[in-house]
């Protein structure tokens, strides 16, 4: 039976669809890590959760030479309609070692949004810290944790497994609660170094697109992201 840490079926199919213009991620968490990227040009990149290929094109497109992973197969599907040949895209269970890739054979890796999707956070971690050449930049993000409070209640320092329920038939998504101590602890325990922490906002453009999502998003944390580097 296919991991809940990543989106199959309809739900893969139907977060590959909003994510292309939907305010978080279109307008607050992809303009936030593309910046944290900057340049990219001649590099080796990992995207770690590649989804429906978004990062993939952006970096393929400033250079990079992308190697693209997802535990679901309808969104390496979209995947690669987005990117085509331009990448290397595969199915890969990210509960599990990231065995296709040798020791240091990246300058970079991404991962947006899915850390909070995984069982073995250590683990992952560990084989991003392994894979990563030394000096290396680890890019991620994560939900952020005062978001989620607001949302689910409780106490903030929760690290219960909560459901996200969507619209329609659709599957919850289904993600672990945590606080921003823990979010960096981990990151610092797996031995990264934190170069920068940033609190993504929406990006002008929303404003003309939908100025009621772009004043409130404005008003509210909805991500954190981070630069790590492998010292």
């Amino acid at each position: 039976m296919p991991r809940d840490t990543a989106y199959h079926g309809a739900l893969g199919d139907a977060f590959a669809a909003h994510s292309a213009t939907g305010a978080y991620n279109a307008y607050i968490d992809r303009p936030a890590m593309l910046a944290l990227a900057g340049d990219v040009a001649g590099q080796r990149l990992l995207d770690v959760g590649c989804g429906p290929g978004h990062y993939a094109a952006a970096l393929v497109e400033r250079g990079a030479e992308v190697v693209g992973v997802d535990g679901s197969a309808e969104l390496i599907a979209h995947a690669k309609e987005r990117v085509g040949d331009r990448a290397e895209l595969r199915v890969h269970d990210l509960e599990l070692p990231l065995d296709f890739a040798e020791d240091a054979s990246f300058d970079t890796v991404l991962s947006a949004l899915v850390v909070h999707h995984i069982r073995d956070r250590a683990g992952l971690l560990d084989e991003i810290f392994r894979v990563l050449k030394p000096g290396g930049r680890f890019l991620i993000s994560t939900t952020h944790p005062a978001a989620d409070w607001k949302h689910f209640g409780g106490s903030y320092f929760s690290e219960e497994w909560v459901d996200l329920h969507l619209t329609g038939d659709l599957p919850s998504i289904h993600f672990q609660r945590n606080t921003v101590e823990g979010f960096i602890g981990d990151l610092l325990e797996a031995g990264f170094s934190l170069e920068k922490l940033v609190e993504p906002r929406p990006v002008p453009e929303l404003e003309t697109v939908d100025p009621e999502a772009f004043a409130r998003l404005n008003d509210r944390p909805s991500f954190l992201a981070a630069r790590l580097r492998r010292p």
